[in-house]
């Protein structure tokens, strides 16, 4: 039958017609692919060599289970650790026995050692520039009532200034003027920031005056805060320091002359904490260098989970120590699998159903009409989280629940096809040809109506997969530590900072879906009759 339909005329017209569909026909193959690959993951991304030599005999892990007294000899039966078993001496001492890993030596459910992974030994010292903050409340004459905080600002103590003109210390813009003259006039005014204004003693700052409303009686005194203002070339320095203190520091321009503007105990005094964070954490520190202040912070690169990529780990570590690529490489596999599976349960039962329903018509067809109407109005996401508590979170589970919903709408596009043609002339032949209900149904009518399954077919796949993700994401799908694109996204979530938990499986799920799209899209092209029925 499979054969006839392909030698069908028309079936050649709509493969031609989906292979000029470029985009749909490049991605077909893309998905076909990615599932072949997938179905090798064992191959790909896998904690177990691929094969494996020791004692002149040849064993392949990945594909077959070995018990750990082959190789150690200590009579235990449960799985080896092959990584730790290869540094072992008679694999360290002995050449005939090696083992051959795959390209991402890291399995979907393996915890990676922190101490496997290669980051910087050296400490990074960050000096923050910490901006001056200072106000005063000024007369209308401009000169000084109080201050706080500003004697950083013109070099001199808060008592000092007192009575002092502050146009002696800065120049004041015209918009700021008006705006005090706004407020000493007791008239409401928003909120001015003066533009960059420098003091007479160099220093840089902005001056903000805050909103204002009118009072019973105006204002004596007007207050201004000053913010200092740091020029891009003296922001945040770094300064690297090796464990080895014979190497010396690490620090180019400004970063150096920093370390060369301190004093000779602050020195000391930083050298002895960078020698300590090389065994524990240590509190930021506050430092003056040259009139300035600075905030110095010790930063040390350390392996804590999530970790980002690093070499051997190209899409990094998630936060149970996993490493990303492989759980994306089996999530893969899974995602489509399940899509497959529960898309082809779905339209064997929507077929059946909607055929018989569709056929037959009458009783049959409004009883079972009423049937799915009642069946649809069951609250899914409910019973995946009953059935989930009562008999766990399983993938037969999952595939059973979803495909107890998902076979209604193939029904519906069934069911109308076979209501329109079953009063065709070749229907009423076969039937007064004696021919069995069983036959015209499935040999005669259902390859005339299977033009809307195929075009669904696609789509119902996109759709199977983005929910299979959803679920996870939820936390009804698959169960830990099941490799899904869905938990992935769900550990982005609590950890926020790790971009890489969010752009890899998000990459992943967008291009598996955009290409069932673009398929779904050339078949449903490839299946319109108007370009063979338009007159040209």
């Amino acid at each position: 039958m499979i054969i006839k339909t392909f030698n069908n005329p028309t079936t050649k017209k709509r493969l031609l017609r989906f292979k000029e569909i470029k985009r749909a026909h490049i991605s077909l193959w893309i998905l076909v692919i990615l599932y072949a690959v997938s179905l090798c993951s064992e191959l790909i991304c896998n904690s177990a060599p691929l094969y494996l030599r020791f004692n002149e005999k040849s064993y392949f892990p990945a594909l077959k289970f070995y018990p750990e007294y082959l190789f150690t000899e200590n009579g235990k039966k449960t799985r080896p650790d092959y990584k730790k078993i290869n540094n072992t001496p008679a694999f360290k001492e002995n050449p005939d026995n090696f083992m051959i890993f795959p390209l991402t030596p890291y399995g979907p459910f393996e915890s990676i050692d922190p101490e496997s992974i290669a980051v910087s030994d050296s400490i990074t010292i960050i000096f923050t520039p910490m901006p001056r903050i200072g106000a005063v409340n000024i007369r209308k004459d401009y000169s000084i009532a109080r201050s706080a905080s500003f004697d950083s600002f013109v070099g001199r103590e808060d008592k000092k200034v007192k009575n002092h003109v502050l146009t002696k210390y800065f120049s004041i813009p015209k918009t700021l003027k008006k705006a005090v003259k706004e407020r000493f006039a007791n008239r409401k005014a928003p909120p001015v920031f003066s533009p960059v204004i420098k003091g007479h003693n160099g220093i840089e700052a902005v001056i903000h005056l805050s909103t204002f409303s009118p009072r019973k009686k105006s204002p004596e005194t007007v207050r201004l805060t000053f913010r200092e203002v740091w020029p891009e070339s003296k922001k945040a320095c770094k300064l690297v320091f090796d464990k080895d203190p014979e190497k010396g520091i690490r620090g180019e321009g400004l970063n150096k002359k920093i370390w060369n503007s301190l004093l000779e105990k602050d020195r000391e005094m930083l050298s002895g904490l960078v020698q300590k964070r090389f065994s524990g954490p240590i509190d930021p520190l506050a430092l003056t260098i040259e009139g300035k202040l600075y905030n110095a912070s010790f930063i040390k690169e350390e392996v804590r989970f999530p970790f980002a990529p690093v070499k051997g780990h190209l899409m990094g570590i998630d936060g149970a120590g996993r490493d990303v690529l492989a759980r994306i490489l089996y999530g893969l596999r899974t995602s489509l699998t399940f899509g497959l599976m529960l898309v082809a349960c779905s339209m064997v039962i929507g077929i059946i159903t909607g055929s018989v329903q569709g056929y037959y018509g009458g009783i049959i067809d409004i009883t079972g009409q009423r049937f799915i109407e009642i069946w649809s109005a069951l609250p899914f996401l409910y019973i995946m989280i009953l059935m989930g508590s009562t008999y766990g979170r399983s993938f037969s589970l999952l595939l059973f629940c979803y495909g107890l919903f998902n076979w209604i709408g193939i029904s519906y596009y069934v069911r109308s096809e076979f209501l329109r043609l079953r009063k065709q002339a070749f229907v009423e032949a076969a039937k007064c040809l004696g021919i069995s209900s069983y036959k015209i149904i499935f040999k005669h009518i259902l390859p005339n109506a299977m033009a809307p399954v195929i075009t669904l077919f696609p789509f119902s796949l996109v759709g199977a997969i983005g929910s299979l993700a959803a679920l996870d994401y939820l936390g009804f799908g698959l169960p830990p530590p099941t490799p899904s694109w869905g938990e992935l996204l769900f550990q982005a979530q609590q950890y926020r900072w790790a971009w890489w938990l969010i752009l890899y499986p998000s990459m992943a799920l967008f291009f598996v879906m955009l290409c069932g799209v673009f398929v779904g899209e050339g078949i449903r092209n490839a299946y319109d009759p108007k370009r063979y029925a338009r007159l040209e």
